[in-house]
């Protein structure tokens, strides 16, 4: 069996039928007209190879290196909070892959980890602490190195995983990006939630 078959397979194994009960095929048989010379066990069989081919039409071709997006800036674990903020401002995302001098994935740092660094649950919070004249930011984030606050490990999926496996990922963690890793561990690319759920028209399922 050749490598992209059994990738497929796996797809369709990984995803769930919906177990259909007699009930559910009756009332369906119910709904078309004419006679239906089929028993319930061939309706769940036909049922069965159905799914198996949506699943393979729907999702056995997409990997994650055909929806990553390539070319954003990295971060030293060794440079400090508020340049690293000046580089995450400008590039766009609202994570940044962290790297080290081989390219490979030490962690990510996101808008979230600067929340947590500054005791605030939301930028709104902070945004009505900073126009409180009472407020202080203590924080010394030109003397804290990235290392120091980034998320770790990052939850990374490889070039070649296919949904079940990106779902997974997504799944154990918050965040709005993965990394997308080579066998190596180094950075290929970043796979956005947002570009995910796009190609599957899944933006109301996560």
């Amino acid at each position: 069996m050749k490598q992209d078959e059994k990738s497929t397979q796996g797809e369709a194994e990984e995803l769930p039928e919906l177990e259909l009960s007699d009930d559910d095929i009756l009332d369906a048989m119910t709904h078309i007209s004419g006679y239906i010379d089929v028993s319930t066990e061939d309706f769940r069989e036909v049922y069965h190879l159905a799914h198996r081919h949506a699943v393979d039409r729907l999702f056995g071709r997409l990997r994650a290196h055909n929806l990553m997006r390539i070319g954003m800036p990295t971060l030293s674990p060794d440079i400090m909070l508020d340049e690293a903020a000046g580089i995450l401002a400008k590039s766009g995302y609202k994570g940044l892959p962290v790297v080290d001098g081989d390219g490979r994935i030490l962690g990510m740092l996101t808008e979230t980890d600067y929340l947590q660094r500054l005791d605030a649950d939301s930028f709104l919070e902070l945004f009505l602490r900073l126009i409180n004249d009472s407020c202080e930011i203590t924080h010394r984030c030109h003397e804290t190195p990235v290392r120091a606050a980034m998320t770790a490990p990052a939850v990374c999926v490889g070039r070649n995983a296919g949904f079940s496996e990106i779902m997974a990922s997504f799944s154990r963690h918050p965040g709005r990006s993965a990394p997308v890793v080579d066998e190596h561990g180094r950075l290929a690319g970043l796979l956005l939630r947002k570009d995910f759920l796009a190609a599957f028209n899944l933006e109301a399922c996560l």
